[in-house]
This record gives structure tokens, C-alpha cells and sequence, in this order.
């Protein structure tokens, strides 16, 4: 089997025990943001498995929206990126 060579480390141990690897990322197609897919790129980002200035290039997203993301994850959890509740968590 072949691995595509990358920067910084394959896989990561989360806090919880957990280990989140480059696979669990959503595909760099991804147009539909939903709170799952959300959350994996900002847990890649915050637990060093891929550098933000990556993340913002390959999923074609702004700092001010990924900002907007790690902001309400943080405060009120994984059910604040929901879009349906957004306005609720602001």
C-alpha cells in the first residue's frame, strides 16, 4: 500500500483517547458544511493534524469563517455549528 507523502504527523491521539487521522477529514470537494464535517476540521486544526493556512486552502474557506467555527465550538460544542442553530448560540 502506498501513502501519500504529507507534512506534519498522519494521525493524532485527542484528548478523549480518541485517534483522528488525515481519513477522517472531509474530501477537499466538500460544498455541503455540516456540523460533523465542521467539527473534524477544526478538532484537525486545533490538535495540530493539519495546519490552518492547509485547511483554509484546501477546503476554500476564510479565516473569518473558520474563526466563526472554532469560536462556537469551543463555547457551546459541536451543536452550535449547526446552521439551523446558529443565531441561537450568538
Amino acid at each position: 500500500m502506498y501513502l501519500k507523502k504529507v507534512d506534519g504527523p498522519r494521525a493524532v491521539t485527542l484528548p478523549d483517547g480518541s485517534i483522528m487521522t488525515r481519513a477522517d477529514l472531509p474530501p477537499a470537494e466538500t460544498r455541503r458544511w455540516v456540523a460533523s464535517r465542521k467539527a473534524a476540521v477544526v478538532k484537525g486544526v486545533v490538535y495540530g493534524l493539519i495546519p490552518l493556512a492547509e485547511a483554509l486552502e484546501t477546503y476554500g474557506l476564510s479565516d473569518e469563517e473558520y474563526d466563526g467555527w472554532q469560536k462556537a465550538a469551543e463555547k457551546h460544542g459541536i451543536s452550535a455549528l449547526k446552521a439551523t442553530l446558529a443565531q441561537k448560540f450568538r
